[in-house]
Formats: C-alpha cells, sequence, structure tokens
C-alpha cells in the first residue's frame, strides 16, 4: 500500500531533524536481516544512545537534498536504514560492533561526520577509534611506562649496593 502524502512530508521532515541534529550518520543496507536480529540490534543502539530508521531510498534522498551536506552521496543499493546519534562515532561505533557480533547482517554503505559524506571505509576507520575512557586509560599507560622504567631501575641500583 502507497504511503499518502502526509505521510511522506512527516519521514521526510523526521529524516531532516535527524540529518540536522545528528554529528555522526551511518547508511547501512539489512537486506536479508532477520526480524529477530534487528529487534536485537534496535534495542542495543538504543540502549547505547544510537538511533535506527528505516526509510525509503526516494525519501532520504529528498531529505538529503534539503540537509545541504558536502561532498558525493553514497550510492544505495538496496534496502536502505540509518543509524545516528549525537556522538560523533558513537554511531559507527555501534553499527561496527554489531557487525563484527553478527557478519553479513548489515552492510555499510557510506556515513555522515562533521557535515560531510564519507565512504563505507572512512566509517569503518572511525568505528575503530575507541572510546574516550579507552583513550584516558592508554595516555595514562604512556605517562606511567617511563616512570615506572625508572623505578624498576632504581630498584635494581639499590639491590646491588645493598649486596
Amino acid at each position: 500500500m502507497p504511503l499518502s502524502r502526509e505521510k511522506k512530508q512527516g519521514i521526510i521532515s523526521n529524516l531532516e531533524t535527524v540529518f540536522k541534529e545528528s554529528n555522526g550518520v551511518v547508511f547501512v543496507s539489512f537486506k536479508g536481516l532477520k526480524v529477530n536480529t534487528a529487534n536485537v540490534m534496535r534495542r542495543t543502539f538504543k540502549g547505547q544512545g544510537v538511533g535506527y530508521v528505516v526509510a525509503k531510498k526516494s525519501l532520504i534522498g529528498k531529505a538529503l537534498a534539503t540537509a545541504k551536506i558536502e561532498g558525493v552521496v553514497p550510492e544505495f543499493v538496496s534496502e536502505v536504514a540509518i543509524a545516528y546519534s549525537k556522538e560523533n562515532l558513537g554511531s559507527s561505533r555501534e553499527v561496527w560492533s554489531f557487525l563484527k557480533k553478527n557478519k553479513g547482517a548489515l552492510v555499510i554503505l557510506g556515513g555522515i561526520f562533521e557535515g560531510k559524506f564519507i565512504s563505507a571505509a572512512e566509517v569503518v576507520t572511525y568505528a575503530s577509534i575507541p572510546d574516550q575512557k579507552t583513550l584516558y586509560g592508554m595516555f595514562v599507560n604512556v605517562i606511567n611506562s617511563p616512570i615506572k622504567g625508572l623505578a624498576v631501575a632504581l630498584d635494581a641500583i639499590a639491590g646491588k649496593k645493598q649486596a
């Protein structure tokens, strides 16, 4: 059954809002995704602050035309869904995490990052960046490493002097 003009306008305005207010957007193809898996994915995304919307390609195209985003729009081959979040890397990280657990369930088509279209490879690159807490831990480890080495060396020198 075709959508009415009012429903289409509502979907387009919703998508325009998503594109304007979201810092990270990932376009995915969900062809062959089972309903149970999709429900689990949606719950996981919602728990991490990532939204997930399915819309017709033509409606997505109209919303993207009014959003005025720089770059080349990714090619939408089959059924398209949009994962989005306020955090720059949140949506790409969650989609990539889901893909690692469920191989072949989704295909990343591209995305939007900081107002520009990005390729699927760039989405995967951004998704591999660790979260802020992990980066803090890595930074502390880098700072702590020379201090630990100095403490071990001083302990070895002190052990030789006592012997």
